[in-house]
């Protein structure tokens, strides 16, 4: 089981921070919120993580290494050196797919850099139900935070998520940014292409091949100065 966190993109609205800084190194709690992420998977048995980086991408590269103060092997997918900036979500995961996968029908851990979860587990047992299952994808949600009232997706009573609307208990629910995928659901773009994911997985929703689960635990899409400064309350 691989793991690829998603940590190639700019921040803009994080500047001025991230002017000097990636923003999945910024600090919360005392640890860059990357390192949440790769400690997790770690705890959860995942002993190989693929980060793709491009803005600042040496610093990222310098700052985590091999991995293996964190017990784990990290392999880098740089955008920035190879296609001159980053790829976008699906683009990404697409390039990224032979570090990743070594059959096709290979599930693996997608989670973005910027998220704050301390509590997400990246559950052993959800890799064995959606190993079982013909998804393409499985995602977790939350409920809307205030930046983005309307959601992303609503929720079937049998575990697929909705493209088109609410699901029967009238909500619809934002992307947590974590996921189980398999390799299908990019497989079609090229490597170097800039894509993002959202199309595909509504697309996919349509389809009935994405499953979801609703998260409840503490979660922050870290992506201003205030959020990040809401995160870090003075000492």
């Amino acid at each position: 089981m691989k793991a690829i966190i998603l940590a190639a993109g700019r921040g803009a609205r994080m500047r001025p921070l991230t002017d000097h800084t990636p923003k999945p190194l910024l600090t919360v709690r005392g640890k860059a919120l990357i390192e949440w992420h790769i400690e997790a998977l770690a705890r959860a048995g995942v002993r190989e993580i693929v980060v793709n980086t491009a803005w600042l991408e040496d610093r990222i590269v310098t700052a985590l290494g091999d991995g293996s103060r964190f017990g784990v092997a990290i392999r880098y997918s740089l955008e920035g050196r190879d296609f001159g900036g980053a790829l976008e979500t699906a683009g990404g995961i697409a390039t990224a797919l032979p570090l990743l996968i070594d059959h096709a029908d290979d599930p693996f851990w997608v989670v973005s850099g910027d998220i704050f979860a301390p509590g997400f587990g990246f559950d052993h047992a959800a890799v064995e139900r959606f190993t079982r299952s013909d998804a393409q994808a499985h995602l977790w949600l939350v409920p809307n935070p205030p930046f983005h009232p309307k959601g992303d997706f609503g929720l079937a009573a049998d575990g697929h998520g909705l493209a088109d609307g609410a699901g029967p208990d009238g909500q619809t629910w934002t992307y947590a940014n974590f996921a189980l995928m398999r390799a299908s659901l990019v497989a079609h773009i090229a490597p170097g292409t800039r894509l993002p994911l959202a199309p595909l997985l509504f697309d996919g929703m349509r389809a009935r091949r994405i499953t979801a689960e609703l998260y409840r635990g503490e979660w922050e899409n870290v992506g201003t100065p205030a959020q990040l400064e809401m995160l870090n309350p003075a000492l």
